[in-house]
């Protein structure tokens, strides 16, 4: 059936070209050329209207051809063809050649080619008509275009696959959920072949789609995401508008059903039950209970509440965000004894409620929760719980201080026994009664030393000593008036010589170690040994502090420079306790102002002593002196040294190099020799060959012998290297005992001087005695240059002979 369908698709479209080329007008183009147009020109006639030289029609060819024959496209014709075949027509351009061929004669235009409009939509070529013979230009090259005609041959796709879409459960029919789009690549402005319309395959019973837009949307209202979650929707694009014959193409949309608050809380279980013994602390889990949400996401997120007035009271109830489970925790105490089982009514619901959905119930949900208490062994209990007792501090070793009482809370209701926690109470100032729990002092008590005492006390079963209990009891030692008062520090006083009466000289104050309930109260007066006392007077204040004044006029410390004034100071009691202090009075020599100048009958003036400036200058300046000592004597021990390390004579300083050839025997200036000659005494090495011959200037000596013993190094068994020995010796324990030292000291080697010389080796290293065999007479047959060194070593090697014969 598709292959008829696209027959007759065929037949259409060729009818519709054929109706199309026969009732086209032909279109004469002028092409504009140099003097096309100008006056007088014989191609303009009459009313201005200008001959036309190409005649053509509008050119389309139909995409996709299948037939055997090449595909008759249209023709060019020039008004100048008398159709004698002298023109000659052409073409160039997109496919000119290949796609498109031109009868040369008739100017008919094929297709040789299958197109695709969709890859392509238009060709653009240029014609050209000639002579034949003399393929001169008879028409300007004019460009016209080969349209390619579009027909139904591509089918709608969904090109932004795959679809996910989203929509709340429980929405009103008709709630948008999504859009989806197909795109036709056949030409939208050519017949129906493009225009897309959407239809629904699978999925309609919840699902619809508008034909025009492709917007899918709902098409009930009770999606419930607790009974299916997503819908899997099927979308059809027909183009043709939905005509028979038109091609389609499908996608699958997915359709995910959101959660929305629309179940509320529920407990599985109605009661739950849980045991915790009595003992346990404050804070204590009992047990979880959940309620089951069948929704998902936040809308599961609860919380949870005690209900009852009893629970409230005993027992907590938290939330655990994780899991969202009720924690249910003990709040207070629990007591077996007091009672054995307890109802605790929790409540759970939703954090988070929807409005619209309130109508379908309460989003709560109460459940049961019975807790037993256990009963275990407690340790006794103190009461009443009160931890503060009072004694007084002079209360006598024994006297009871206070009882402490513990009960055991089990139903048994052991005997209880006491006793102090001597880490406590380490120096055992107070003792229990094992039986009563009475307290009692053990030794003095001294308010002043300890004014209270923390001590500890231990109650526990008598047959179960395991079972303790612990209190603290805090002991507030009461004080009593057994301190005397003192004179706050040991006052003294200035008086000046000219001194008026009723002058203050001093205020004076006292302490007392006692601390009086109703406050401290002293009094003061002159002690009796001062009655006669004529020169001062003392005023008590009434604020606890007295003042010393002048009774007399003037005063001389010539004659008396120091006085003693005994105070006695009495406290309020009870008993009323009481000692003397004693009041020292310099008298002093003052200015006019009343500034003391001097006191006693020593000048207490200020001397000239030197001022804090110039205290610190003297300081500086001895400083300096004694860096300067430093300096001079590090410079001359570093000079010590320096002399020494000179007179160590360091052997590598001396080695000179000469690493050029020289010009020979005959340059004698080159170098200077004495810098060699320094380092050795020739002397000796010129007065003895080892045989003992003559001194330098005796007779036998010459300057031609000198010479001959100069290149040649012979060693005298009278010489002593033994200081040479040493400074090495020296040298070597240096640089094995310091790691740093760079290795100066270096030994060569030169056992081979090489396969390449033309002559022995002149080396004297060899000749280490005066009776070398070595034969120098070849020296003379190397020329005048060497004729020197062969008169040195001949007459050597001469003398050497006369002293063996």
């Amino acid at each position: 059936m598709a292959k008829g369908l696209q027959g007759f698709s065929w037949t259409m479209l060729l009818l519709f070209c054929a109706i199309q080329e026969l009732g086209s007008w032909a279109i004469h183009t002028a092409v504009e050329s140099p003097g096309l147009g100008q006056p007088g020109d014989p191609a303009l006639l009459a009313g201005g209207r200008v001959k036309r030289g190409w005649v053509w029609n509008q050119f389309f060819v139909v995409e996709e051809y299948t037939g055997t024959e090449p595909l008759y496209v249209g023709k060019i014709h020039s008004d100048s063809d008398e159709g004698d075949g002298s023109i000659k027509y052409t073409i160039s351009g997109e496919g000119a050649g290949t796609i498109f061929l031109i009868d040369e004669i008739t100017g008919d235009i094929h297709a040789t080619e299958r197109l695709d409009r969709e890859q392509k939509t238009f060709y653009t070529l240029r014609a050209q008509a000639r002579d034949r013979q003399t393929d001169q230009l008879l028409e300007p090259e004019s460009e016209f275009i080969i349209k390619v005609q579009d027909i139904n041959d591509s089918e709608p796709r969904f090109l932004e696959g795959p679809y996910i879409g989203s929509v709340a459960e429980l929405s009103p029919i008709g709630t948008s959920v999504m859009q989806v789009m197909a795109s036709d690549a056949d030409d939208p402005t050519y017949g129906s072949s493009a225009r897309v319309v959407y239809s629904v395959l699978e999925g309609e019973q919840h699902f619809t789609v508008d034909s025009k837009t492709g917007v899918i949307r709902t098409a009930v209202a009770d999606l419930d995401r607790e009974t299916q979650d997503r819908y899997e929707v099927v979308i059809r694009a027909t183009d043709m508008a939905g005509q028979l014959g038109g091609l389609s193409g499908s996608t699958t949309v997915t359709i995910v059903v959101t959660d929305v608050n629309d179940n509320p809380p529920r407990f599985p279980q109605k009661m739950y039950q849980f045991s915790i013994v009595e003992t346990a602390p404050v804070g204590t889990a009992i047990g979880r209970v959940k309620a089951e949400d069948s929704d998902v996401g936040e809308n599961t997120d609860m919380t949870y509440q005690v209900k009852d007035e009893e629970g409230v009271e005993m027992f907590k109830v938290t939330t655990d965000s994780n899991t969202q489970e009720a924690i249910i925790t003990v709040q207070k105490p629990l007591d077996y004894e007091s009672k054995k089982v307890h109802t605790v009514v929790v409540e759970a619901l939703n954090k988070f409620v929807d409005p619209r959905f309130v109508d379908l119930g309460t989003f709560r949900d109460q459940t049961i929760v019975r807790v037993s208490v256990l009963d275990v062994d407690e340790p006794p209990e103190f009461r009443p719980p009160s931890n503060l007792m009072e004694v007084q501090e002079d209360a006598h070793v024994g006297s009871v201080v206070g009882v402490v009482t513990a009960l055991d809370p089990d139903t048994a209701n052991h005997p209880v026994r006491y006793a102090i926690d001597r880490s406590t109470d380490t120096e055992r100032i107070f003792d229990i009664d094992a039986k009563t729990g009475a307290i009692v002092t053990g030794k003095v008590l001294d308010r002043e030393t300890a004014g209270w005492h923390n001590i500890t006390v231990l109650a526990m079963e008598a047959d179960n000593h395991s079972q303790v209990s612990r209190a603290s009891l805090r002991i507030r030692i009461l004080d009593v008036n057994d301190n005397p008062p003192e004179l706050a520090t040991p006052y003294e006083a200035a008086v000046c010589e000219d001194a008026k009466p009723g002058q203050l000289i001093q205020t004076i104050s006292v302490v007392d170690r006692d601390e009086p309930q109703s406050g401290h109260r002293f009094y003061f007066t002159l002690a009796p040994e001062a009655t006669n006392n004529h020169h001062f007077s003392l005023l008590d204040i009434q604020d606890n502090t007295a003042a010393v004044h002048t009774q007399r006029v003037g005063f001389n410390r010539q004659e008396q420079d120091v006085y003693l004034l005994p105070i006695l100071v009495v406290d309020s009691g009870p008993p009323a306790l009481s000692s003397t202090g004693t009041l020292t009075i310099r008298v002093c020599g003052c200015d006019s102002n009343g500034a003391i100048q001097s006191c006693n009958s020593t000048a207490y003036v200020m001397s000239a002593t030197l001022s804090p400036g110039a205290l610190i200058a003297l300081l500086v300046c001895i400083l300096i002196l004694v860096v300067l000592v430093l300096l001079i004597l590090t410079l001359k021990r570093h000079h010590k040294s320096h002399l020494t390390s000179e007179d160590d004579e360091d052997m590598r300083d001396n080695v000179i190099k000469y690493n050029d050839e020289g010009g020979g025997e005959q340059d004698t200036e080159a170098y200077d020799m004495s810098a060699l000659r320094s380092l050795y005494d020739f002397s000796e090495i010129k007065g003895g060959d080892g045989g003992g011959g003559p001194i330098e200037g005796g007779p036998g000596r010459n300057p031609t012998s000198e010479l001959r013993a100069l290149p040649q190094w012979v060693q005298s068994p009278d010489l002593d290297f033994s200081v040479f020995r040493d400074y090495i010796s020296r040298k070597v324990e240096q640089a094995d005992e310091d790691l740093s030292v760079p290795p100066y000291d270096s030994f060569q080697t030169y056992a081979f001087e090489g396969s390449d010389s033309p002559v022995p080796s002149l080396s004297s290293i060899n000749t280490w005695s005066s009776g070398s065999e070595q034969d120098f007479s070849y020296l003379g047959g190397w020329g005048p240059r060497f004729r020197q060194l062969a008169a040195l070593y001949a007459g050597r090697r001469g003398e050497e002979d006369s002293e063996e014969s």
